[in-house]
């Protein structure tokens, strides 16, 4: 049986005038045009208060465009139109579904409109497009595959966990969960991916992932950058832990501790995240100074370059208590991983910049390697025993994430002579040693599964709700009456260094990249 042929699809981009629709969203639209796959062959309305004609707007799109792209967007440019609007106007609404109706497809063709605003503005929005007709779909199901209405969600996602919720109510007055697609790149990055296809493809590490043979997992975003380029108002009014934490690493987390999906389907992955998240347990109140480190950066000498402190960037607060590092130790109150630490780091200014995680494997039982000469047997024993003497941790597993996707293994190989003193050793994996072509950019995996109706690396309401509450709970600990203190680093250091405390005798350190 031949498939029907469906109409093409539309996209539509409020705030088209910004940045994001220039650097990211038009250049991965290009290239997933270029693709003979579904879903190429959409049109593209850029909606904006500016005043632009369609070839200004085109123009405008060409001069941002990163090398290699000029082709592929050459192609897709007949398809761009740009409709000077306002989403709090209904006439300006209005208007707009009369040029979409107008364009190939008409009415018929699925929709997909790409919120690239102001977070205020999210709710707005949506509740005009629903009062103009334009989220529901000309069949009795909005998000069906044919004629779909669907609405990506820029983050932040809230504030805290208060606001996310007002926003998720607000959402859902004119809009089925099923329709909600809440973006955020870093789950489109193709080696977070990979993170499932790892776990559960893999049969030699799977039945070692687990409190009985992981002692520990680190997670760590590092960031060479600090707010300069006018970052600093937003930042002040966010901070690390809200910026990064709250949701790119404990989306990496969940990804990391979940249990196994029955299936690959979207709801099946993010219900295990979900319960991932829901068990992640916020340190208490006589915990906190040993679970929280936060810092901030000072002024000093990076890259041969002299940088501010973070209180002397622009548009950041002279008084201001934002913190730009932050490192947790939580724990995760399930069956599965009862009483193994994870540890989450981030921070701005630091020495390097990259995203891993690392899986940390317990000791073997017994050991019977390196022991140091002229030490009897029970001596050796007893200094074990004791903590006196480290047992080596022969067994990490380092996923990195970037800038230079790999997968490494630690482990131990017996040193040549004639006693049994073990050496470290690794394996090592990098992408672009097998694989020959480019990851695409997060951005075109993200468009290409939101037009094609697939939700699984978009968060669900009750993802980022976990995620809130957990953010919010050491937040409650910062603002309450003995809080850590915000201690400040130099930049290009690895942070501030109370934050190796966070882990326990002879359990490591942070790594090094």
């Amino acid at each position: 049986m031949i498939p029907p042929v469906l109409p093409p699809d539309q996209v539509v981009i409020f705030g088209a005038s910004g940045d994001l629709t220039r650097r990211k969203l038009i250049p991965a639209l290009a290239l997933l045009d270029a693709d003979p796959r579904p879903p190429a062959g959409f049109h593209v309305v850029g909606v904006s208060r500016s005043e632009m004609s369609d070839e200004q707007f085109r123009a405008q799109l060409a001069e941002a465009l990163p090398p290699g792209r000029r082709a592929a967007f050459d192609t897709l440019a007949p398809r761009i139109f740009y409709h000077r609007g306002d989403t709090g106007e209904p006439a300006s609404i209005d208007a707009l579904s009369r040029r979409l109706d107008g364009l190939p497809g008409g009415r018929e063709a699925g929709r997909l409109f790409y919120l690239a605003l102001k977070p205020d503005l999210f709710p707005v929005t949506v509740a005009s497009l629903g009062a103009a007709g334009l989220l529901q779909a000309p069949g009795a199901d909005p998000a069906a595959e044919a004629g779909f209405r669907r609405v990506v969600v820029e983050k932040p996602f809230g504030r805290d966990l208060a606001s996310a919720q007002a926003l998720n109510r607000e959402l859902h007055l004119t809009l089925q969960e099923e329709q909600i697609y809440r973006i955020d790149h870093y789950l489109g990055k193709e080696t977070v991916q990979n993170l499932l296809g790892f776990r559960f493809h893999n049969a030699i590490f799977e039945p070692l992932w687990n409190r009985h043979h992981v002692e520990l997992v680190q997670i760590t975003v590092a960031e060479t950058i600090g707010v300069e380029h006018g970052r600093g108002r937003y930042y002040d009014d966010t901070g690390a832990l809200r910026d990064m934490v709250q949701n790119h690493m404990l989306q990496v987390l969940a990804l990391v501790a979940m249990e196994p999906p029955s299936t690959l389907a979207a709801d099946a992955i993010r219900g295990q995240k979900v319960e991932v998240l829901r068990a992640l347990r916020p340190p208490d109140a006589d915990e906190l100074h040993g679970s929280v480190v936060r810092g901030r950066y000072g002024a000093g000498t990076f890259a041969g370059e002299t940088v501010r402190a973070y209180r002397g960037e622009e548009g950041v607060a002279e008084d201001s208590r934002t913190e730009t590092f932050v490192a947790l130790r939580a724990g995760i109150d399930n069956w599965r991983w009862s009483g193994v630490p994870f540890l989450l780091r981030h921070g701005k200014r630091l020495k390097q910049r990259f995203t891993e995680v690392q899986v940390q494997f317990r000791t073997p039982p017994l050991q019977l390697f390196n022991r140091p000469k002229d030490m009897d047997e029970a001596e050796y024993r007893r200094l074990l025993r004791d903590g006196s003497l480290c047992q080596m941790r022969p067994n990490i597993l380092t996923l990195r994430l970037q800038p230079d996707e790999a997968i490494r293994l630690s482990f131990g190989v017996k040193a040549p002579g004639s006693t049994l003193d073990m050496a470290p050793a690794t394996m090592d994996f990098e992408y672009h040693d097998l694989f020959e072509q480019a990851p695409p950019d997060a951005y075109e995996r993200l468009l290409a599964d939101a037009l094609l109706g697939d939700q699984t690396l978009f968060l669900r309401s009750d993802e980022i709700e976990a995620s809130w509450r957990y953010a919010d709970a050491v937040r409650a600990g910062w603002d309450g009456p003995h809080p850590p203190p915000l201690r400040e680093y130099e930049p290009g250091s690895s942070g501030p260094e109370e934050a190796d405390s966070l882990f326990g005798d002879y359990q490591g350190s942070w790594s090094r990249g």
